[in-house]
């Protein structure tokens, strides 16, 4: 008798717009109900993709990256990460909770860094295969909020995160290339006010995700 599939969450949203608190509060609202489940990152998840996530967020080899060629790492690790974690997870009936996925790439560098929507849309698809999230969870905050959240958030003494470090009009485009994906997709996101409360996001969360768990 084969496993029920399991089901795969991905959380998206600009830089500070509480995506890590959410997704391990849910991780263990649905672990209580005795469901197995695994959360990932992105990019990262991986042996290759943390050493990719580090050579794109933190290495000095990094600072002058060409958007063609930081579109191609992150496909590089997602490929990673879908065949070496979620798809062999989601076979053995966990639910698989991502801290980002391909939409982060359609929103990032096909849009806010404006390469060819065509060609980012195809590097995607070749990335994940037939693999697509059964619901994203899109955490809305103004760009505003997001630079005023990310000069509070601590950092290590020289780990510069070179994707925290972008101008104010780079975020205005991811928000607004993200709310645009969700008006396009109502069927797999849900857009969430991320500028409420803690608690108030989780019970938001929990509302759409526990839609799932009688499918």
């Amino acid at each position: 008798m084969s496993l029920p599939r399991g089901v795969f969450i991905t959380f998206e949203g600009s830089e500070g717009c509480g995506k890590t608190t959410q997704i391990h509060r849910l991780a263990a609202r649905l672990q209580d109900t005795g469901l197995q489940v695994l959360v990932t990152r992105e990019p990262g998840g991986t042996p290759l993709g943390e050493s990719i996530r580090h050579l794109l967020k933190f290495a000095d080899e990094g600072k002058d990256m060409t958007p063609e060629a930081e579109l191609l790492l992150f496909a590089a690790s997602r490929a990673q990460l879908v065949r070496r974690v979620i798809e062999p997870a989601l076979s053995a009936g966990n639910w698989v909770i991502a801290d980002r996925f391909m939409d982060s790439t359609t929103v990032y560098q096909g849009i806010a860094r404006q390469l060819d929507f065509e060609s980012v849309r195809f590097i995607n698809e070749f990335a994940v295969g037939t693999r697509q999230p059964d619901l994203t969870i899109l955490l809305d905050v103004d760009h505003e909020e997001t630079r005023r959240r990310l000069l509070r958030r601590p950092r290590p003494l020289g780990a510069a995160d070179r994707m925290e470090e972008m101008p104010p009009e780079f975020y205005e485009a991811v928000r607004e290339g993200y709310l645009t994906l969700a008006r396009d997709e109502p069927e797999r996101f849900r857009v969430i006010h991320a500028a409420s409360s803690v608690e108030a996001v989780q019970e938001e969360v929990w509302e759409q995700v526990s839609a799932l768990m009688g499918k």
